[in-house]
Order: structure tokens, then sequence, then C-alpha cells
């Protein structure tokens, strides 16, 4: 069956965007007072749980299990002021888009190919991305963005592509999805869906078992 769609994670597959979001976590963390700082090792292991409110609770779950712990609503207003401080990061420009991404992102659009994303991510977080490296909204580039605060369960549970699916109205097997970790290729084949993955900064050692291409980047890359 000819590829009608392709369907995009967003962080670390898009752009690499984590070191953006591990910037504004310790920001938001030093500017209320709160004394964790989640360096590159700390960061990349808690990278493992998808969500940026889970990552806090596990954290204080595993590294400060001996502490008073912060409920789900603190949590929830912290990781909205993290949201805030990530979108003025992007908004300051310099983030780019990874080798091969855009070509293959204009080369689908002038094919017909329809365009998705499904990403754990924030919406205001997908906003900041494609204001940061394309100057315009998600929906001037995508038909489907499907995000966190849609589905019960994210990735590795197989929702969001099956969200993205579903509001595309095809079956899986005639789309492909682009991830860039271990938890992304276990949500895309969840879903059904052949997985390309370029792995990220973050995610180089993962376990990619499933996939149907490995490669490092989107340079070329034939539909």
């Amino acid at each position: 069956m000819a590829v009608e769609a392709l369907i995009f994670d967003v962080d670390g597959t898009l752009a690499e965007t984590e070191e953006a979001h591990r910037q504004a976590f310790n920001d938001t963390f030093s500017t209320n007072g709160i004394d964790w700082h989640w360096d590159i090792p700390t960061y990349s292991t808690l990278l493992k749980t998808t969500g940026g409110k889970e990552r806090m609770q596990e954290y204080q779950q595993t590294h400060r299990k001996d502490e008073p712990q912060m409920d789900r609503e603190r949590i929830k207003a912290l990781h909205a002021q993290k949201t805030t401080r990530y979108v003025e990061i992007l908004a300051a420009g310099g983030l780019p888009l990874r080798d091969g991404v855009a070509d293959l992102i204009a080369r689908a659009a002038v094919a017909g190919i329809r365009l998705a994303i499904a990403t754990t991510t924030s919406r205001p977080n997908v906003d900041a991305l494609t204001a940061c490296c394309w100057g315009k909204t998600p929906e001037e580039i995508f038909e489907v963005i499907a995000t966190g605060e849609q589905v019960a369960a994210k990735k590795p549970a197989p929702d969001l592509f099956k969200l993205a699916l579903k509001e595309l109205g095809l079956p899986a097997s005639a789309c492909l999805a682009f991830e860039d970790s271990r938890n992304g290729v276990l949500s895309a084949t969840g879903a059904g869906l052949r997985t390309i993955v370029t792995p990220g900064q973050y995610t180089m050692e993962d376990d990619f078992s499933g996939a149907a291409e490995v490669i490092p980047s989107l340079v070329g890359f034939k539909l």
C-alpha cells in the first residue's frame, strides 16, 4: 500500500529539544526555590518516563523519597511554569530542525502526502517549536496534531498514534511513523505502524527492536 501520511514525534525527532526542556525545568526549580537540578545523566534517565509532570513525580519518588512529597496540584503548577519558560527559550530562536526534516516534510506536502504529529509533549510546546523552526503555526504544516493532553495513557502506550490515525481516517498500513526513542517505537508499533527511527541526543543507546529502519537522520529519506 502506498504511503498516504507521515506521523511525527516531536521532541528529539523533529528537533533536538531536550536540552531546552532540561534548562526550562532547572530554571523553574531555581525560580521557585526548589533545590532540584537535573544534570544530563539524570535527565537522560528521567526521559525513560514520558511526560514532564510524570518525570517530576518519578524524580521525587526515586531521588527525593526521604523528603516531603509534592502533590499533583503542585507538580501541575510547576510544570505549567516550566512550559512557559520553554516557550520563552524557543522564542529566543536558535533551535534548528534535525537534518532532513524540513526537506522531507516539504517533499511530502508537494506529493500530497498528509502530515501529522503524535507527541506526549503539551500543545504550547508544539506551538513554540513550529514558530521557532518554521515561523508558522502547527496547523499550517500538520493536518493532525495529537498531544499528551488528549489521551489517557502516554507513550509507550499506543494511544497517541491511534488518535492520530483516527483523526486522519487512515489504517496504520497506509502511514509511516517517525520516532527517536524506545518508548516511541513501542507506542507506534503498538498502533500497528511501520516506524522509522532517527536516534536523538539522549536516545542513542535505546533498544529499537521492532522498528522498520534505524537511520542517523532523514537526509535523503525516500518516500
